[in-house]
């Protein structure tokens, strides 16, 4: 991650977000739910992004971008549903980024950062059978697949991490 960052998510991220958001739509529709027309509105994204702030502030949650060197976002990869010392992993990284071990890096470095800076003990993360790419960066980043789920209608994997690097 040498040229890459990953940032706790901030108000002034919105901008940037909501852009990266715009530019991937149709690439991240390809594998997951489209969030809907008025999540990519200036009002509705506003709103979002607050919502998210919200959630990261009571504990919940906890958001990053990635960003290049160059400060551009190229990502977001976030610790959900925060209890108990575990969280669930999300993370999307853009079209432009895909396919160059970004991902990769990035989820090895939210695990570390999940351990040392939040004091988890655990992950999981899912995501649909098919999704190869998905399921590589985290077979790499030392996920177990664990159960076989139905995810958006669709055959799904969920994997579960320990975190022994605190």
């Amino acid at each position: 991650m040498a040229d890459l960052r990953l940032e706790r998510l901030r108000p002034d991220h919105a901008r940037a977000v909501l852009a990266f958001e715009r530019e991937n739509r149709e690439y991240f529709a390809r594998s997951i739910p489209d969030r809907g027309d008025a999540y990519f509105t200036p009002e509705g994204f506003a709103d979002r992004h607050r919502a998210l702030l919200d959630e990261q502030e009571s504990g919940d949650c906890h958001f990053h971008v990635l960003l290049d060197a160059e400060g551009s976002l190229l990502g977001r990869v976030n610790l959900m549903d925060v209890a108990d010392g575990s969280a669930e992993l999300g993370y999307r990284i853009g079209e432009r980024a895909a396919g160059r071990g970004v991902a990769t890096a990035a989820v090895g470095e939210l695990c570390r950062m999940a351990g040392t800076s939040y004091g988890l003990t655990s992950l999981t993360a899912k995501t649909t059978a098919d999704n190869t790419a998905s399921r590589t960066v985290l077979e790499r980043n030392a996920f177990v697949l664990t159960e076989r789920i139905t995810l958006m209608e669709r055959p799904g994997v969920r994997y579960a991490r320990v975190l022994l690097d605190r």
